[in-house]
């Protein structure tokens, strides 16, 4: 489709909320150099408040929903709500990042410019119409994820993990560029909406088949779903754990905003494969991921696993197929995206300089040392093992609906085993922390208060919405029309 040129900036107002994030970036960028070390928490809360203003412009509808760039730029329900979510989670993850960084004399002032460009990234990707705007908005978000990952240059683990990060997540840019190659020479278009009316209505070429196989592969590389993982646990593991938590939790959310622009606009007419390719990866990412967190005695790579396996519960909403599977999806991936924050952040919270309090061990008498910090750990715990009434019940409530309103009994029922599978490592961590002798004297946290004070209001709000989880998945049933 040809480019029409922007006749006035009135056209533009569907993208107010990214002019004004990539303004304030680059304000922050020439900030910063005027800086010193101990003023770059200006820059800090800067980006914060940045994070915050942007959240409250989609919450209120600012600029309103509409296309842009011929097309290339769509914002609808969906957009908004994933857009809402990944700049609220973005700016709760810088909050526990500064303590953290500061601590260890690790903080820069390109690191929150970098987040910023990052989330600008996501939100271009869940809003994109075109797939060269899923590509740019991909693109955008992985190169600042390398660049935070490996952030910690004397550091041989985080080295190591960033330059893993950079060569599979580069397979997976090759092999998502080759299947929208397929799928272009097969309809024509880069247009995603395009491409539906070209497949709607007539046999499915396989050149057009194969470009959705290598879409889907990608997918699960952006994910981390099995047999695609490999990078995961070690990217999880190597990174600081602030990162990890970013890195975690929001593109979990713009990966969603992918899968559905690629799958469900573009190829929709062909839900009847990739359904079954999402049904088998989802039940790998369970088997793989349950069995390979109940080895893990560090607890960043327990979680790495664990999301693997929470990867294999959204894909079950994927898989259920139509506008109420992937209501269900979002709501899965908003409420894993709360629980990822909160289990790194109970780890940025408890760490200090020289005690990184990622070892399962670290936790053993913890209720005895610190029982208000010990009961926060509990919530989020029992929250991502799918306990009621806590948040992550009603989400795998949902999936697993998803996924017998698709008709697959078979996937709700493995879906079942594992997530009791799934309870044995959460509740060792409980166990460790209520049941087991503290060994030694954990050392003082340098967190502060405020950042202890976000972290109880993040776990708490596990409990909190499990009991009004309803009004949250309305809202994702109304970003589909249901």
């Amino acid at each position: 489709m040809p480019m029409v040129p922007v006749r006035s900036a009135a056209e533009l107002m569907p993208m107010l909320p990214e002019l004004v994030l990539v303004g304030g970036a680059f304000a922050l960028l020439m900030l910063d150099l005027f800086l010193s070390e101990r003023q770059r928490i200006i820059t800090h809360a800067c980006s914060i408040g940045l994070l915050v203003a942007v959240t409250a412009m989609l919450a209120f509808g600012v600029g309103g929903q509409g296309e842009v760039l011929s097309g290339m730029f769509v914002r609808d329900g969906v957009a908004d709500v994933l857009k809402i979510t990944i700049a609220a989670v973005a700016a709760l993850s810088m909050v526990y990042l500064w303590p953290f960084l500061r601590a260890r004399g690790l903080y820069k002032g390109e690191i929150p410019v970098l987040m910023l460009f990052a989330t600008l990234g996501m939100m271009l990707l869940v809003s994109a119409g075109s797939m060269v705007m899923i590509y740019v908005g991909l693109e955008m978000l992985a190169l600042c994820q390398y660049a935070l990952v490996a952030l910690d240059r004397d550091n041989p683990t985080a080295s190591e993990a960033g330059i893993k990060y950079f060569v599979l997540g580069a397979l997976a840019s090759g092999l998502l560029l080759y299947g929208m190659s397929l799928v272009y020479g097969a309809t024509g278009t880069l247009q995603l909406q395009a491409i539906a009316d070209s497949i709607a209505g007539s046999p499915a070429p396989t050149m057009l088949v194969t470009g959705v196989v290598f879409m889907v592969v990608a997918i699960g590389f952006k994910f981390g779903a099995a047999p695609f993982h490999m990078w995961l646990p070690d990217v999880y593991h190597g990174a600081p754990t602030p990162i990890t938590l970013f890195i975690g939790s929001a593109p979990k959310l713009a990966t969603f905003g992918m899968a559905y622009r690629l799958l469900e606009v573009a190829a929709g007419p062909l839900e009847d494969h990739w359904r079954l390719m999402l049904a088998g990866l989802a039940v790998l990412s369970l088997v793989i991921g349950n069995l390979g967190a109940m080895v893990q005695t560090n607890l960043k790579r327990m979680l790495a696993y664990s999301t693997i396996s929470h990867v294999g519960f959204l894909f079950m909403g994927f898989a259920g197929g139509g506008d109420q599977g992937f209501a269900a999806a979002l709501f899965y991936s908003i409420s894993y995206a709360l629980m990822a924050t909160a289990a790194f952040g109970a780890i940025v919270v408890l760490a200090s300089r020289g005690f990184e309090a990622d070892a399962i061990s670290d936790y053993r008498g913890l209720n005895a040392r610190d029982p208000w910090m010990a009961g926060m750990v509990l919530c989020i715990m029992v929250s991502l093992a799918g306990v009621p009434p806590f948040l992550g019940f009603w989400a795998k409530l949902a999936v697993l609906q998803a996924a017998l309103q698709g008709d697959m009994l078979w996937l709700a029922i493995i879906g079942i085993v594992f997530a009791v599978v799934g309870a044995f490592y959460y509740l060792g961590v409980v166990k460790a922390m209520y049941f087991d002798e503290p060994e030694g004297e954990m050392p003082v946290s340098s967190s502060g208060r405020p950042t202890r004070l976000v972290f109880g209001i993040n776990a708490l709000s596990l409990l909190a919405l499990g009991f009004a989880w309803s009004p949250i998945m309305a809202w994702c049933q109304r970003a589909f029309g249901i």
